[in-house]
């Protein structure tokens, strides 16, 4: 019931992930980012834990395929779960358990990886994967291009709902947070959202490590 996308910035660093799927609130249990180690995308019948296990795994140094080892060992239910790695230096892992909902596919690319279920055909991944590698620009804008062509592609069997972007830099909490947990149209709610919050971005980031530096809220109350 879901598609998503995993990307790695050889320029910034950056990495990040989107999502989208006909679930509510898709973004709050699939996708997990450990700053500066990888990303894990656990979906299908979706098991949190594991995405919390994988950002563990990725911070004490283990590599995408050692990291999805170490997953598979863990799950009592593999053959229900799609999980797909990511790590910091553009490698990646998959699996798609046997009970894998509906048409489902994984495609891992220059350093991106793609998955999903429920799918209207495989050429949804394939389309996220070549437009990922195609564009330009910063890592949200690549990730999001991707969506848009797996959408074009097809998407989900039905329509979809909800849908997440989460990018990390340097620091150590993600940059990048935004959710769209119920719409009819969630992702262009999600890049609507993303084009009000790019400009404010840097100046969030400024604000937690340098209050003092930082520019005025521009609201009511605020003298600065």
């Amino acid at each position: 019931m879901t598609f998503s996308i995993a990307g790695f910035c050889r320029e910034t660093g950056q990495l990040g992930t989107a999502i989208s799927s006909s679930s509510i609130c898709v973004a709050s249990r699939c996708p997990f980012i450990a700053p500066g180690r990888g990303v894990v995308l656990t979906q299908n019948v979706t098991n949190p834990a594991l995405g919390q296990l994988g950002v563990q795994l990725l911070e004490e140094g283990l590599d995408a395929e050692r990291v999805l080892e170490r997953l598979r060992e863990h799950e009592a239910y593999p053959e229900w779960r799609q999980l797909q790695v990511l790590d910091a230096e553009g490698a990646s892992a998959v699996h798609s358990g046997e009970e894998a909902l509906g048409l489902h596919a994984t495609r891992q690319g220059r350093d991106c990886v793609a998955g999903g279920n429920m799918l209207a055909d495989e050429a949804v991944i394939e389309a996220m994967v070549a437009a990922f590698e195609a564009q330009e620009g910063e890592l949200a804008e690549r990730l999001l291009a991707a969506m848009d062509a797996g959408l074009a592609a097809g998407g989900e069997m039905g329509p979809v709902y909800s849908a997440g972007l989460k990018v990390a830099d340097r620091a150590s909490w993600p940059v990048v947070d935004l959710r769209v947990d119920w719409h009819i149209a969630p992702l262009a709610e999600l890049r609507m959202i993303w084009e009000h919050y790019r400009p404010q971005r840097d100046a969030y980031v400024l604000r937690a490590v340098r209050p003092d530096a930082s520019p005025s809220y521009g609201v009511p109350g605020d003298e600065r």
